[in-house]
């Protein structure tokens, strides 16, 4: 049966999820919810740079929830518990790639109880968090036993990231370090990848601490470099690092770590990838220890395109859609869902 989807939010996410849903054999894209009033009206084939699928994007809050659909994949820049719980009660299933990756109950106890109402279901997904951090090394360590710490890191170079407003303004780059340090990227961030470490603890049993220590460190040039956001000068932040970890007595059983970089030139301190350059990595220690390195979702300076990752995420989420429509109502994380994969090309199947 073909599954009626929306995609709510067109950025960068939304577009490439569009994109999945019109591939996907299992899925039909019958709506879109965009925030401009710019986009409003206009064919969905057409803000996506295509041919018009006869999709009218709307505005309205009130025409989604009333259109006839199975699930809404959930893009906006922040999330809005309101509008989730709204969709959820109107009896639509939300996959999302920005928050609720393994809530809380006091956090997921509303929604939980909308998605009842409604007969629907919340799952947060996306690739870090929702993938590589939690989902990904939770799986691979079936391969290992007496687990006794796991990393999941980040390494990427942000000079492919073409989202100025947000590099500058919420990122931080080209900001002096205490306006970095003080500004609002440790609060966003810490939502998600706190929830990623909690799902690791659970899962593998750790007895640790219930407070994740949270931290960050910034390298700040020291020498002009070309951004996404013109040239960051000396002195101004110009790589970033945070770090989660949770802890047994005064051992690290987790750590989540993130480095965003304007790349591995005139900063200081000196900071680079390492020999195998940009790239997602997890390890576990245990017996045996092993380490996993995956490459291919950030992309190259000078590359066209969208961003690799950009597209991993909305494809994790479509990918998702059918599971969480079959999935009983509420709220679902990875360790309530079956094992799904991606199809294949319209060409091969």
């Amino acid at each position: 049966m073909t599954l009626r989807v929306v995609q709510w939010a067109t950025g960068g996410v939304g577009v490439a999820a569009i994109r999945a849903v019109l591939e996907h054999p299992d899925l039909e894209l019958v709506g879109c919810w965009v925030h401009s009033e710019a986009k409003h009206g206009r064919d969905v084939g057409e803000l996506i740079g295509g041919e018009p699928l006869g999709i009218t994007a709307t505005s309205s809050v009130e025409e989604i929830l009333a259109l006839d659909a199975d699930a809404v994949v959930y893009a906006p820049l922040m999330p809005n518990a309101d509008e989730v719980a709204a969709l959820l009660r109107s009896g639509k299933n939300v996959v999302t790639p920005v928050g609720w990756v393994y809530p809380s109950d006091k956090q997921a106890a509303p929604l939980r109880e909308a998605g009842i109402a409604g007969g629907a279901t919340l799952h947060g997904t996306g690739i870090a968090p929702g993938g590589i951090s939690e989902k990904f090394p939770l799986l691979f360590s079936v391969m290992s036993t007496g687990v006794t710490f796991v990393r999941a890191e980040e390494f990427s170079d942000l000079r492919t990231y073409d989202a100025p407003d947000v590099v500058r303004h919420v990122m931080g780059f080209g900001d002096t370090p205490d306006k970095a340090l003080s500004g609002p990227m440790q609060k966003l961030l810490d939502g998600g990848f706190i929830q990623a470490v909690r799902m690791c603890v659970d899962a593998f049993g750790f007895k640790a601490d219930p407070k994740i220590v949270a931290r960050q460190e910034i390298a700040v040039a020291t020498a002009p470099i070309d951004s996404p956001i013109g040239v960051i000068e000396p002195g101004q932040v110009a790589a970033r690092k945070f770090h989660w970890e949770a802890v047994v007595g005064d051992q690290v059983v987790v750590r989540v770590t993130v480095n965003w970089l304007m790349g591995e030139e005139n900063l200081a301190p000196a900071w680079d990838f390492g020999p195998e350059g940009q790239r997602y990595e997890m390890e576990v220690r245990g017996n045996p220890d092993f380490t996993v390195s995956i490459k291919g979702f950030q992309g190259e300076v000078g590359e066209d395109g969208p961003e690799p990752g950009v597209v991993a995420t909305a494809a994790h989420c479509v990918n998702s859609i059918p599971a969480v429509c079959a999935a009983p109502p509420g709220v679902a994380t990875y360790l309530d869902l079956p094992l799904f994969s991606a199809k294949a090309a319209p060409g091969l199947r």
